[in-house]
């Protein structure tokens, strides 16, 4: 954890990251989420039948949604973050409200420290909340 005093810096940092892109996505803007993920980052989605591998492939697909997703409001509802070395993972569940609807899902962010002290998302899974 080069540069990184504690675990509870680490949680926070993680956590800010996270809502710092979230900020960007719910309002059509997938750069956040971009910027943050590794080149060999492995994204999992209930909307696609396989996993996207790498940050190419993960890009073309945001590039599809760039400017369509508005979210009234959301939460990031209890974010956990438990740390190891040089990764973390966050988990929270996802509370966003569009159109009067409201969607939750779950979400699990691994993040890896790079040598150059900067957090990267390595794996990303999305899934549905059960009512």
């Amino acid at each position: 954890m080069t540069g990184y005093t504690s675990c509870e810096d680490v949680k926070s940092t993680t956590i800010t990251l996270e809502e710092q892109a979230l900020k960007l996505w719910n309002n059509g803007n997938p750069d956040g989420f971009i910027e943050l993920s590794s080149d060999d980052v492995v994204y999992i989605d209930p909307a696609f039948e396989n996993k996207l591998e790498g940050k190419k492939a993960l890009e073309d697909y945001y590039n599809t949604v760039r400017g369509k997703i508005k979210i009234d409001s959301y939460k990031m509802i209890n974010p956990t973050v438990q740390v190891s070395t040089d990764v973390a993972v966050l988990t929270y569940s996802y509370e966003a409200h569009r159109d009067g609807q409201v969607f939750r899902m779950n979400c699990t962010e691994v993040y890896k420290l790079t040598p150059s002290d900067q957090w990267k998302i390595i794996h990303t899974h999305w899934s549905f909340a059960r009512p």
